[in-house]
């Protein structure tokens, strides 16, 4: 991972509406969540949903899917471990 996708990751990872989406992935077991799941829980109106969402993806952590008329996130835990392991770099 380079400094830049870093840096946007961790753009991502500092608002807590978006870790809460993403706290609410590890409590699945299938790394998978639809629109209206998440707008059920945040109780936030539907703008600020997509605006988090929106920005998750742009940061490649989750990786939307159309099923139908509805819109499935799936996490991508590729991301994830490359970030966790470029934050690891730092501790040597």
């Amino acid at each position: 991972m380079d400094s830049k996708k870093f840096e946007k990751v961790s753009r991502a990872l500092s608002d807590p509406h978006r870790l809460r989406i993403l706290e609410k992935f590890r409590k699945k077991c299938d790394d998978t969540l639809y629109c209206s799941e998440i707008h059920d829980f945040l109780d936030l109106a539907q703008p600020s949903v997509s605006h988090h969402l929106k920005q998750l993806v742009e940061a490649e952590l989750l990786i939307p899917e159309k099923e139908g008329r509805n819109l499935k996130y799936n996490l991508n835990q590729e991301v994830l471990n490359d970030y966790i392991a470029f934050l690891t770099a730092f501790k040597a």
